[in-house]
């Protein structure tokens, strides 16, 4: 039973880095392991990414640059490190996500990265300000 249990696992690992989609899920949760008070914003992803991947990573990276300077974090994490493991489980990430992180607060915008980070990287920005201004007033 145990065996099955691992080799489910990996496949689906497997199948998260093949289909290289977005992890969905509710826009907001929070994470009580989070506690600092500064804006953050985290990129985890596989080790094996495709283009559109790498384009959110970029996209987000630039914006945020460009809207706040050096006043925000970005940090791109590969979750499939073993060094990344406790930021991780800390985060309570099981794929690709795109966070904006306060405190115990954690605002997931991955799939507005996907959807837009590449296509109409103007609303992704646009989107990016609109989540980060309130964490920083």
């Amino acid at each position: 039973m145990k065996n099955l249990l691992n080799y489910v696992v990996a496949l689906l690992f497997v199948f998260m880095g093949l289909s290289c989609t977005a992890q969905s899920g509710k826009n907001e949760s929070k994470s009580t392991a989070a506690v600092e008070e500064k804006v953050k914003v985290y990129y985890f992803h596989l080790t094996s990414r495709c283009m559109t991947c790498k384009k959110v990573e970029e996209e987000a990276k630039v914006d945020l640059k460009a809207l706040y300077g050096e006043k925000i974090p970005f940090l791109s994490v590969d979750i499939q490190d073993d060094a990344n493991k406790a930021l991780v489980n800390e985060m309570k990430v099981y794929g690709q996500s795109l966070l904006i992180v306060k405190g115990d607060k954690q605002i997931n915008i991955t799939n507005e990265g996907f959807m837009y980070a590449k296509n109409n990287p103007e609303k992704f920005k646009a989107i990016i300000k609109e989540k980060v201004d309130p964490l920083i007033q």
